[in-house]
């Protein structure tokens, strides 16, 4: 018997619709003296049912959605139909609850739903294949009970947009047939390297006479990878991002293969290889224009791009969210083809607690907003600015209402002036997607001395959000660990990152390359351990925790682009465990305090590191930088 809600006696209502005359005449008493009367009616009565909606339950497998059942290629479409019908029916203020029974739900990309999604930080391909996609739902509970979402092809498997007070809890993804290939070094000697493939690899010599792998709608040659060590499972030292040449591989049998022009003394025999490429079509989830979003206990094991990606979103909690190996004993070595999480023009609250975040291609997590460049000053109110990054375009940027500011691309100096957005719209047609210039009016004059052509960026500072990054595992992943970009306060405390192969925490601004804005004035890195970060060279990794906004001409700037009065960014009580120099890089930062970090001497590697100061810093002022108290 299916779940219904009880209906509520009369008792029940009379005293709900005295509930909501009291309500309105509060309303009436603080808003207006006059209403009209039928408004009146409309008000009491959507109040009455408001609070008569209440929760509901919907077990799926009662619509037909059950796990487990891997020959069924019609279980996406199934799921999308079931779910509009949901959504067609949800009562205004109804808390709707749909719980997945406990199991394996098999997702293929050709029965998917396809959807044009431009999504911050990721190859534009269109259209992309979505698994589950949540559009509009308002106070909506997905509890997958322990489900595992398995993908098979490319696709996007979860996608949340246009809602508000959505949860997604106890629920997983992966993938049957990951886009990462992953070897094993058999052999390396002059003749070249001799490896393994692993057994769950689609693999064929391609036109090019280069190693091919492949899925159902997929194909991809390698190039670049990342080594890990098989026992330890961390990221070999100083490898950084491998160049594999596998042309004219030399197939020996039983999976095993001989790449004469493969040649890199670093990768002993044992070592294990991610095979890659750079591109990243699809997320685990993707979140856009969401407000009030939990993910609770949600874990990615693969995805082909970030594990998850939120653009233009308010107030974001993730406890317990995981981007992760299946297991200790898991034969994969990688998890996600990029960051682990990635927050872009997002406002709010942004919360990250409790996740482990392991083996991904990129950074733990990072927040930033986007710099549009002017290219042209139409009038004394309006720019025309233009999405300038390849993988971030095609959405809405801002609204009417929002503040901005501007800052000059060569020095990353910030003009003081700010304004207020009267409009902002497409160059052509009515529509954000696939948008890549826009006309933004403001409602004050714009400041006298700015000047188009690119040579200035724009900034939404409404588009920024206040950070906790709090008790979560970083560990054994490529890149950077955390990067912070938000003039907001940010908390990132109590975390451990462990080996992560570049630096550990970085605060970059960049209106040149990446475009993600923006400065940092309130920002606290405590309690924290970093062990054995640094084992590899990649970009802003000048130290454990690196500061290192991208200024062309830094020669010509006169004011700091980070930090502001003394403590706006403090870094202290933090436990550093380190075989190399340099802790931590400034630059271009006022009134940074370092203080009471303590420090462990490591054997585990020999020393490489470029930067050999402990702390360094270039155009600072007022800052505050004592050195760490070295323990045993």
């Amino acid at each position: 018997m299916k779940n219904t809600p009880k209906p509520s006696s009369k008792y029940s209502f009379i005293s709900d619709m005295k509930n909501a005359i009291t309500s309105a005449k509060v309303f009436l008493s603080r808003h207006t003296q006059s209403l009209h009367p039928l408004a009146l009616v409309c008000m009491l009565l959507t109040v009455s049912l408001t609070a008569n909606a209440g929760s509901r339950t919907v077990k799926l497998a009662d619509r037909g959605i059950r796990p487990n059942t891997a020959n069924d290629k019609t279980l996406a479409s199934r799921l999308d139909s079931v779910l509009r019908v949901l959504r067609s029916e949800q009562k205004p203020g109804e808390t709707l609850k749909l719980k997945l029974e406990k199991g394996v739900y098999h997702f293929y990309s050709a029965d998917c739903r396809k959807e044009t999604l431009f999504i911050s930080n990721h190859d534009q391909n269109q259209p992309k294949a979505v698994g589950i996609m949540l559009d509009r739902w308002q106070n909506l509970v997905v509890d997958g009970q322990g489900a595992e979402i398995c993908c098979h092809g490319r696709m996007l498997p979860i996608v949340l947009r246009n809602g508000k007070n959505c949860t997604l809890k106890r629920i997983s993804v992966d993938s049957d047939n990951p886009q990462i290939a992953q070897v094993q070094v058999v052999k390396n000697t002059e003749e070249g390297i001799t490896f393994e493939v692993a057994p769950w690899v689609k693999w064929r010599k391609g036109s090019h006479g280069a190693l091919e792998t492949y899925g159902e709608d997929w194909t991809m040659q390698p190039q670049t990878g990342i080594a890990f060590e098989k026992d330890t499972r961390h990221i070999v030292f100083n490898t950084g991002d491998l160049w594999i040449d596998t042309r004219d591989f030399i197939d020996l049998g039983g999976n095993h293969l001989l790449a004469p022009n493969w040649k890199d003394k670093r990768l002993v025999p044992g070592t294990i290889v991610a095979m890659r490429s750079y591109w990243r079509p699809c997320p685990g989830i993707f979140m856009a224009n969401d407000t009030a979003t939990v993910l609770e206990k949600v874990t990615i094991h693969y995805a082909e791009g970030m594990g998850l990606i939120a653009q233009r979103c308010h107030d974001i909690t993730l406890r317990g969210f995981d981007v992760a190996l299946r297991s200790a004993g898991d034969p994969r070595y990688f998890t996600t083809q990029a960051d682990a999480t990635h927050f872009s023009q997002c406002s709010g609250h942004i919360q990250s607690e409790g996740g482990l975040y392991e083996h991904a291609m990129d950074d733990a997590i990072n927040v930033h907003g986007i710099y549009l460049r002017i290219k042209e000053v139409i009038d004394k109110h309006t720019m025309r600015c233009r999405y300038e990054h390849g993988q971030s375009y095609g959405f809405d940027w801002g609204a009417a209402g929002d503040t901005v500011l501007f800052v000059q691309s060569s020095t990353m100096e910030e003009h003081p002036a700010r304004c207020v957005i009267q409009s902002v719209r497409p160059i052509e047609g009515s529509s954000f997607q696939g948008v890549k210039e826009m006309l933004v009016t403001v409602h004050e004059e714009l400041p006298e001395n700015l000047k188009d052509g690119g040579l200035w960026g724009i900034e939404n500072l409404s588009a920024t959000p206040t950070v906790t990054f709090r008790r979560n595992i970083i560990r054994n992943n490529r890149a950077r660990g955390a990067l912070f970009s938000s003039p907001r306060r940010t908390v990132c405390e109590d975390n451990h990152f462990d080996h992560t192969s570049g630096a550990a925490i970085v605060l970059c601004g960049d209106c040149n390359g990446w475009f993600e804005s923006g400065s940092v004035h309130d920002l606290i890195i405590r309690r924290n351990t970093f062990t054995n970060a640094l084992t590899s060279l990649y970009q802003f990794t000048n130290a454990v925790i690196s500061i290192y906004p991208e200024i062309p001409e830094f020669h010509n700037q006169k004011r700091c682009f980070h930090g502001g009065k003394r403590g706006s960014i403090l870094i202290e009580d933090n436990n550093f465990e380190t075989f190399d120099k340099p802790l931590l890089y400034v630059k271009s930062t006022q009134g940074l305090v370092f203080r009471r970090n303590r420090l462990k001497r490591s054997n585990a590697y020999t020393p490489f590191h470029f930067n050999q100061e402990e702390i360094k810093a270039e155009h600072c002022e007022d800052c505050d930088l004592q050195p760490a108290t070295e323990v045993r």
